[in-house]
């Protein structure tokens, strides 16, 4: 029984991610991110109820402050618990089985089985992956892979069975 360079590898996280951040999948899955972030209305009412609360706006003589001195007020009393629930609704995202998370799994998939000479699944996802474009694009920044490495291991895991 022969076997084939690309199934006898072992394909790594950074192989996968390598390969998602060298064809832009990575800033698509961003972009995607962003934006439904920026649509979450119940995290943009609650920071607006966090600001109307703030202890900056309701001391006494803060309509003399300039609003510079505000902000800068502001965003020291604001930013950690703003960026706290921002991430939180990110990961929500990203672990949501029947959205974004999910396309960035069937992603990740399609990915790790070319790479490792499998036929890829016959989902698709909205952004990826695309076309490899040669090595544009490549940056000297080291990423880790996070919840998607976890998504490889997996996917190596079920290979080896």
């Amino acid at each position: 029984m022969e076997s084939s360079p690309s199934s006898s590898s072992v394909i790594t996280s950074e192989d996968v991610m390598g390969t998602l951040m060298n064809d832009g999948t990575i800033d698509s899955m961003r972009l995607k991110i962003i934006t439904q972030l920026k649509a979450n209305e119940e995290l943009k009412n609650t920071t607006i109820k966090m600001v109307e609360q703030s202890r900056v706006l309701n001391t006494p003589g803060a309509e003399k402050q300039t609003k510079r001195e505000l902000i800068d007020a502001l965003r020291q009393e604001l930013e950690i618990s703003v960026l706290e629930k921002a991430s939180k609704s990110v990961w929500e995202l990203i672990l949501d089985n029947n959205g974004i998370g999910k396309e960035i799994s069937e992603t990740v998939e399609q990915v790790f089985c070319r790479l490792s000479g499998r036929e890829a699944p016959l989902f698709v996802s909205d952004f990826g992956p695309q076309p490899e474009k040669g090595k544009e694009k490549k940056s000297g920044r080291k990423r880790k892979a996070g919840h998607l490495g976890k998504i490889i291991l997996n996917l190596q895991q079920r290979r080896e069975r």
